[in-house]
């Protein structure tokens, strides 16, 4: 069998993106950021939709171009079916429709957070997961963790109650007046901050579930009081607010997943999603390979956020089991994977 060639389409929210996928190895990986989200503090879906119409026809034109392929050599299309804004899902799937019309080429559907984790199969210079591996999915709508054993085969042992830790940052964020998405200016301030200059209390979740919303409010609590005493509060801490918050955020994190890998006994980790960029996260992802022996797998930072590329492996390993979609098919905005 002659190797595919995948066009994927990433429009779940407020980038899009398209990749061009050789096998496992990404020829090009296009992403339009949407920047007017910055001054709402958060994405605005009317808005989000309305960019992807404009963005979609020249990110699929750029990364066809950059791949150096013809649109005749493109065996098939991988969509980002949901979960996500129904509104952005619906310009991905509905040009996807007419494009595999127009081409004459058939549909992958792929679930978004899955394709987050099969992030770590697109060939590059790290090592890919071996199975079964754990893999915690952090980002600012979702944080799990996910016992997979084969490409298709994820069971989700382990998730937020409340907010998730991405959401968490961005709030802290919010607060301390950095711009939005607030977690890389966060990332960025923590480095010169005191982790330890202040306390917060952790949440006492039973099992592997998470919970953010408490540390959120003890944050604003904290922050209310401080500035009731001194107004200029925040600019005389804000490295060290920056550093405590990421510290703990990470150690309700960490702790979930240290307490998932002695109880399935999975020593492979992998990490995925926007919060993955994170420094303080990948320290201690590393961290874990002396102190629990553990083998960490991270993904390349262009993997982390929302991406085309992502959405191509996955649209690969579907190909390869020759699931294809009917055109009828309509997105979905939550998540329907429920194990």
């Amino acid at each position: 069998m002659n190797i595919p060639i995948i066009l994927g389409i990433e429009s779940s929210c407020d980038d899009t993106s398209a990749a061009i996928l050789h096998g496992q190895k990404i020829l090009s990986n296009v992403i339009a950021n949407q920047e007017i989200h910055q001054k709402y503090g958060g994405v605005v879906p009317e808005l989000a939709s309305r960019a992807h119409q404009q963005n979609i026809i020249p990110v699929i034109d750029q990364a066809i171009q950059q791949a150096g392929v013809s649109k005749r050599e493109i065996t098939a299309i991988a969509i980002t079916r949901g979960p996500g804004l129904l509104g952005s899902l619906l310009v991905g799937t509905s040009f996807s429709k007419g494009l595999s019309l127009g081409w004459k080429i058939p549909i992958l559907e792929v679930d978004h957070l899955q394709a987050h984790i099969l992030a770590h199969f697109i060939e590059t210079s790290a090592s890919m997961p071996q199975f079964p591996f754990l893999c915690l999915t952090v980002s600012g709508g979702h944080t799990q963790i996910v016992k997979v054993s084969d490409y298709f085969d994820m069971e989700i042992i382990g998730k937020t109650i409340d907010d998730a830790a991405g959401e968490a940052f961005d709030k802290t964020a919010k607060i301390l007046g950095l711009p939005y998405p607030g977690g890389p200016f966060i990332d960025k301030l923590a480095k010169t901050g005191n982790a330890k200059a202040f306390q917060f209390p952790l949440p006492r979740i039973s099992g592997l579930d998470f919970s953010f919303s408490g540390i959120k409010t003890s944050f604003l609590y904290f922050m209310r009081d401080q500035l009731r005493k001194d107004s200029a509060f925040i600019e005389k801490n804000k490295a060290d607010l920056a550093a405590s918050m990421q510290r703990i955020i990470i150690e309700i994190l960490m702790q979930k997943l240290v307490k998932a890998s002695r109880e399935t006994g999975i020593k492979e980790i992998a990490v995925a999603g926007g919060v993955s960029a994170n420094s303080g996260l990948r320290a201690a992802l590393m961290d874990g390979e002396s102190t629990f022996g553990w083998k960490s797998h991270i993904p390349e930072f262009q993997y982390t956020t929302d991406n085309a590329a992502m959405i191509a492996i996955a649209g690969y390993f579907k190909f390869l089991q020759k699931e294809f979609l009917p055109l009828d098919f309509t997105p979905y905005a939550r998540a329907l994977h429920k194990n």
